[in-house]
Protein backbone atom coordinates (compact mmCIF):
# COMPACT_ATOMS: atom_id res chain seq x y z
CA UNK A 1 0.00 0.00 0.00
CA UNK A 2 1.61 3.39 -1.47
CA UNK A 3 1.13 5.89 0.88
CA UNK A 4 -0.17 9.39 -1.31
CA UNK A 5 -0.45 12.32 0.63
CA UNK A 6 -2.72 15.62 -0.86
CA UNK A 7 -1.92 17.79 2.23
CA UNK A 8 0.45 20.43 3.38
CA UNK A 9 1.56 19.29 6.65
CA UNK A 10 2.04 15.43 6.43
CA UNK A 11 4.71 14.57 8.82
CA UNK A 12 7.14 12.91 6.16
CA UNK A 13 5.66 14.56 2.79
CA UNK A 14 3.69 17.47 3.92
CA UNK A 15 3.29 19.69 0.90
CA UNK A 16 5.33 17.48 -1.47
CA UNK A 17 1.89 16.43 -3.68
CA UNK A 18 -1.13 18.84 -2.20
CA UNK A 19 -0.78 20.05 -6.35
CA UNK A 20 -3.28 17.57 -7.75
CA UNK A 21 -0.92 17.57 -10.80
CA UNK A 22 1.62 15.94 -8.57
CA UNK A 23 -0.66 14.05 -7.25
CA UNK A 24 -1.34 12.43 -9.97
CA UNK A 25 1.87 12.14 -11.24
CA UNK A 26 3.18 10.25 -7.59
CA UNK A 27 0.12 8.25 -7.47
CA UNK A 28 1.02 6.83 -10.85
CA UNK A 29 4.86 6.32 -9.55
CA UNK A 30 3.89 4.42 -6.74
CA UNK A 31 1.57 2.06 -9.15
CA UNK A 32 4.76 1.55 -11.39
CA UNK A 33 6.94 0.84 -8.35
CA UNK A 34 4.60 -1.77 -7.46
CA UNK A 35 2.09 -0.86 -5.06
CA UNK A 36 -0.89 -3.17 -4.93
CA UNK A 37 -2.82 0.00 -3.06
CA UNK A 38 -2.88 3.82 -3.53
CA UNK A 39 -4.15 4.99 -0.34
CA UNK A 40 -5.05 8.81 -0.77
CA UNK A 41 -5.38 11.21 2.25
CA UNK A 42 -6.36 14.92 2.47
CA UNK A 43 -5.94 15.58 6.45
CA UNK A 44 -2.92 14.74 8.34
CA UNK A 45 -2.98 12.72 11.50
CA UNK A 46 0.59 13.79 12.48
CA UNK A 47 1.79 13.96 16.12
CA UNK A 48 0.08 17.14 17.38
CA UNK A 49 -2.50 17.60 14.78
CA UNK A 50 -6.13 18.42 15.94
CA UNK A 51 -9.08 16.03 14.44
CA UNK A 52 -12.64 17.81 14.26
CA UNK A 53 -15.80 15.70 14.40
CA UNK A 54 -17.53 15.90 11.02
CA UNK A 55 -20.62 18.51 10.61
CA UNK A 56 -23.37 17.75 12.45
CA UNK A 57 -21.67 15.00 14.61
CA UNK A 58 -20.52 15.20 17.95
CA UNK A 59 -18.54 13.07 20.35
CA UNK A 60 -16.56 14.03 23.79
CA UNK A 61 -13.54 12.76 22.16
CA UNK A 62 -12.84 14.87 19.52
CA UNK A 63 -11.52 18.23 19.43
CA UNK A 64 -13.34 21.44 18.84
CA UNK A 65 -10.52 22.79 17.36
CA UNK A 66 -11.29 23.18 13.52
CA UNK A 67 -9.02 21.62 11.38
CA UNK A 68 -9.74 20.34 7.49
CA UNK A 69 -13.49 20.24 6.75
CA UNK A 70 -15.46 17.96 5.12
CA UNK A 71 -15.55 19.89 2.12
CA UNK A 72 -11.76 21.03 2.20
CA UNK A 73 -11.11 16.92 2.24
CA UNK A 74 -13.47 16.32 -0.42
CA UNK A 75 -11.92 19.09 -2.78
CA UNK A 76 -8.36 17.59 -2.26
CA UNK A 77 -9.08 13.60 -2.03
CA UNK A 78 -11.88 13.44 -5.39
CA UNK A 79 -10.28 14.54 -8.04
CA UNK A 80 -7.09 12.70 -7.41
CA UNK A 81 -9.13 9.01 -6.97
CA UNK A 82 -11.10 10.39 -10.06
CA UNK A 83 -8.22 11.37 -11.95
CA UNK A 84 -5.97 8.13 -10.88
CA UNK A 85 -9.00 5.49 -11.92
CA UNK A 86 -9.03 7.59 -15.26
CA UNK A 87 -5.53 6.69 -15.83
CA UNK A 88 -5.02 3.32 -14.45
CA UNK A 89 -8.83 1.85 -13.90
CA UNK A 90 -7.62 -1.18 -12.90
CA UNK A 91 -5.68 0.61 -9.57
CA UNK A 92 -7.04 -0.86 -6.19
CA UNK A 93 -7.67 2.69 -4.17
CA UNK A 94 -8.15 3.29 -0.66
CA UNK A 95 -9.08 6.45 1.15
CA UNK A 96 -7.23 7.87 4.39
CA UNK A 97 -10.19 9.18 6.16
CA UNK A 98 -12.15 8.98 9.31
CA UNK A 99 -14.83 11.20 7.75
CA UNK A 100 -18.30 9.24 6.56
CA UNK A 101 -18.93 11.77 3.72
CA UNK A 102 -15.51 11.65 2.73
CA UNK A 103 -15.22 7.78 2.52
CA UNK A 104 -18.87 7.36 1.11
CA UNK A 105 -17.54 10.10 -1.98
CA UNK A 106 -14.53 8.67 -2.66
CA UNK A 107 -16.00 4.79 -2.98
CA UNK A 108 -18.36 6.22 -5.60
CA UNK A 109 -15.57 7.73 -7.35
CA UNK A 110 -14.25 4.63 -7.78
CA UNK A 111 -12.19 4.08 -4.50
CA UNK A 112 -12.69 0.43 -2.95
CA UNK A 113 -10.90 0.60 0.22
CA UNK A 114 -11.21 2.89 3.67
CA UNK A 115 -8.96 3.62 5.91
CA UNK A 116 -9.73 4.94 9.33
CA UNK A 117 -7.45 5.98 11.83
CA UNK A 118 -9.98 6.16 14.38
CA UNK A 119 -11.11 3.08 14.00
CA UNK A 120 -14.33 3.39 12.96
CA UNK A 121 -15.24 5.49 16.39
CA UNK A 122 -14.94 9.56 15.58
CA UNK A 123 -17.68 9.42 13.07
CA UNK A 124 -21.11 7.65 14.31
CA UNK A 125 -22.06 7.82 10.56
CA UNK A 126 -19.08 5.59 9.04
CA UNK A 127 -19.89 2.05 10.49
CA UNK A 128 -23.20 2.23 8.39
CA UNK A 129 -21.67 3.91 5.65
CA UNK A 130 -19.02 1.06 5.58
CA UNK A 131 -22.04 -1.48 5.43
CA UNK A 132 -23.58 0.05 2.98
CA UNK A 133 -21.06 0.69 0.29
CA UNK A 134 -19.53 -3.22 1.16
CA UNK A 135 -16.18 -1.81 0.70
CA UNK A 136 -13.35 -3.33 2.05
CA UNK A 137 -12.64 -1.20 5.46
CA UNK A 138 -9.31 -1.02 7.33
CA UNK A 139 -9.65 -0.86 11.25
CA UNK A 140 -6.51 1.21 13.07
CA UNK A 141 -6.34 1.44 16.83
CA UNK A 142 -5.24 4.96 17.91
CA UNK A 143 -4.86 5.47 21.95
CA UNK A 144 -6.58 8.96 21.85
CA UNK A 145 -6.20 11.90 19.83
CA UNK A 146 -2.95 13.26 18.19
CA UNK A 147 -2.93 16.15 20.79
CA UNK A 148 -3.45 14.19 23.48
CA UNK A 149 -0.36 11.75 22.87
CA UNK A 150 2.30 13.47 24.92
CA UNK A 151 -0.03 13.10 27.90
CA UNK A 152 -1.38 9.80 27.55
CA UNK A 153 -0.74 7.22 30.37
CA UNK A 154 1.71 4.21 29.75
CA UNK A 155 -0.19 1.02 29.60
CA UNK A 156 0.58 -2.04 31.28
CA UNK A 157 0.90 -4.09 28.39
CA UNK A 158 0.89 -2.56 25.01
CA UNK A 159 -0.06 -5.25 23.09
CA UNK A 160 -2.89 -6.81 24.95
CA UNK A 161 -4.69 -3.56 25.42
CA UNK A 162 -3.96 -2.96 21.06
CA UNK A 163 -5.06 -7.04 20.57
CA UNK A 164 -8.07 -6.89 23.08
CA UNK A 165 -9.57 -3.30 21.96
CA UNK A 166 -9.12 -4.60 18.23
CA UNK A 167 -10.99 -7.03 18.58
CA UNK A 168 -13.72 -4.88 20.49
CA UNK A 169 -13.78 -2.56 17.47
CA UNK A 170 -14.03 -5.35 14.91
CA UNK A 171 -16.83 -6.90 17.11
CA UNK A 172 -18.55 -3.57 17.01
CA UNK A 173 -18.24 -3.17 13.44
CA UNK A 174 -19.24 -6.63 12.40
CA UNK A 175 -22.10 -6.35 14.50
CA UNK A 176 -23.19 -3.12 12.57
CA UNK A 177 -22.99 -4.72 9.42
CA UNK A 178 -19.69 -4.45 7.99
CA UNK A 179 -18.83 -7.83 6.56
CA UNK A 180 -15.99 -9.92 8.16
CA UNK A 181 -13.98 -10.36 5.52
CA UNK A 182 -14.23 -7.31 3.92
CA UNK A 183 -11.92 -5.91 7.63
CA UNK A 184 -8.29 -5.17 7.99
CA UNK A 185 -7.04 -4.77 10.98
CA UNK A 186 -3.72 -2.23 11.90
CA UNK A 187 -2.44 -2.25 15.32
CA UNK A 188 -1.68 1.79 14.81
CA UNK A 189 2.27 1.79 15.14
CA UNK A 190 3.10 5.22 16.07
CA UNK A 191 -0.48 6.42 16.80
CA UNK A 192 -0.66 7.13 20.64
CA UNK A 193 2.23 4.97 21.06
CA UNK A 194 4.99 6.16 22.51
CA UNK A 195 9.17 5.29 21.76
CA UNK A 196 8.61 2.28 23.85
CA UNK A 197 5.43 1.11 23.06
CA UNK A 198 6.19 0.12 19.46
CA UNK A 199 8.95 -2.67 19.41
CA UNK A 200 6.41 -4.68 21.41
CA UNK A 201 3.84 -4.50 19.18
CA UNK A 202 6.17 -5.19 16.21
CA UNK A 203 8.00 -8.29 18.25
CA UNK A 204 4.50 -9.85 19.11
CA UNK A 205 2.72 -8.87 16.07
CA UNK A 206 1.77 -12.60 15.52
CA UNK A 207 -0.25 -12.92 18.39
CA UNK A 208 -2.69 -10.57 16.25
CA UNK A 209 -3.50 -13.32 14.02
CA UNK A 210 -5.81 -14.92 16.79
CA UNK A 211 -8.34 -12.36 16.07
CA UNK A 212 -9.03 -13.73 12.51
CA UNK A 213 -8.70 -11.43 10.08
CA UNK A 214 -6.42 -9.65 7.60
CA UNK A 215 -3.47 -7.58 9.11
CA UNK A 216 -1.74 -4.78 7.64
CA UNK A 217 1.33 -2.65 9.22
CA UNK A 218 2.36 1.13 8.98
CA UNK A 219 6.03 2.29 10.25
CA UNK A 220 6.83 3.82 7.21
CA UNK A 221 9.57 6.46 8.41
CA UNK A 222 7.76 6.82 12.17
CA UNK A 223 9.67 9.24 14.97
CA UNK A 224 10.45 6.14 17.08
CA UNK A 225 12.47 4.67 13.96
CA UNK A 226 14.21 7.95 14.24
CA UNK A 227 15.13 7.95 17.85
CA UNK A 228 16.20 4.25 17.35
CA UNK A 229 18.70 5.38 14.55
CA UNK A 230 19.81 8.68 15.90
CA UNK A 231 19.35 8.34 19.83
CA UNK A 232 19.07 12.28 20.58
CA UNK A 233 20.03 13.28 17.25
CA UNK A 234 17.05 14.20 15.56
CA UNK A 235 16.55 12.25 12.29
CA UNK A 236 14.77 13.49 9.39
CA UNK A 237 11.73 11.30 8.00
CA UNK A 238 13.39 10.66 4.61
CA UNK A 239 16.67 9.26 6.55
CA UNK A 240 14.39 6.38 8.07
CA UNK A 241 13.91 4.64 4.88
CA UNK A 242 16.38 1.55 5.93
CA UNK A 243 14.86 1.66 9.80
CA UNK A 244 11.84 1.32 7.92
CA UNK A 245 12.60 -1.68 6.16
CA UNK A 246 14.14 -3.51 8.92
CA UNK A 247 10.67 -3.31 10.62
CA UNK A 248 9.07 -3.68 7.20
CA UNK A 249 10.47 -6.87 6.67
CA UNK A 250 10.49 -8.33 10.51
CA UNK A 251 6.80 -7.57 9.91
CA UNK A 252 6.15 -9.89 6.68
CA UNK A 253 8.28 -12.41 8.62
CA UNK A 254 5.10 -12.04 11.46
CA UNK A 255 2.36 -12.42 9.05
CA UNK A 256 1.51 -8.88 8.05
CA UNK A 257 -0.85 -9.27 4.86
CA UNK A 258 -0.54 -5.33 3.86
CA UNK A 259 2.74 -3.21 4.32
CA UNK A 260 1.83 0.56 4.32
CA UNK A 261 4.84 2.78 3.10
CA UNK A 262 6.07 5.73 1.73
CA UNK A 263 9.09 3.84 0.05
CA UNK A 264 7.25 1.75 -2.22
CA UNK A 265 9.96 0.17 -4.61
CA UNK A 266 12.63 -0.88 -1.40
CA UNK A 267 9.35 -2.01 0.77
CA UNK A 268 8.45 -4.31 -2.48
CA UNK A 269 11.85 -5.84 -2.59
CA UNK A 270 12.01 -6.24 0.56
CA UNK A 271 8.73 -8.07 1.07
CA UNK A 272 9.57 -10.57 -1.89
CA UNK A 273 12.63 -11.50 -0.50
CA UNK A 274 10.87 -12.15 3.04
CA UNK A 275 7.71 -13.73 1.70
CA UNK A 276 10.42 -16.34 -0.12
CA UNK A 277 12.42 -17.13 3.28
CA UNK A 278 8.67 -18.05 4.47
CA UNK A 279 8.06 -19.76 1.40
CA UNK A 280 11.24 -22.04 2.22
CA UNK A 281 10.38 -23.15 5.51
Amino acid sequence: MGILNVTPDSFSDGGDFFDRDKALKHGLRLLDEGADIVDIGGESTRPGARVEAPEGVRSERLSPAPTVSVEEELKRVIPVVTELKKKCPAAVISVDTYKAAVARAAVEAGAEIVNDVSGFRWDRHMLKTLADLGCGAVLMHMRGRPEQWRDLPVPEDVVSLVKGELEQWAGAAVSAGVQRGHIVLDPGFGFGKSFDENYPLIAHFQELHSLRFALLAGTSRKSFLGRTIGGEKKVAPGDRVFGTIATETALVLKGAHIIRTHDVKASVHAARVADAILCAE
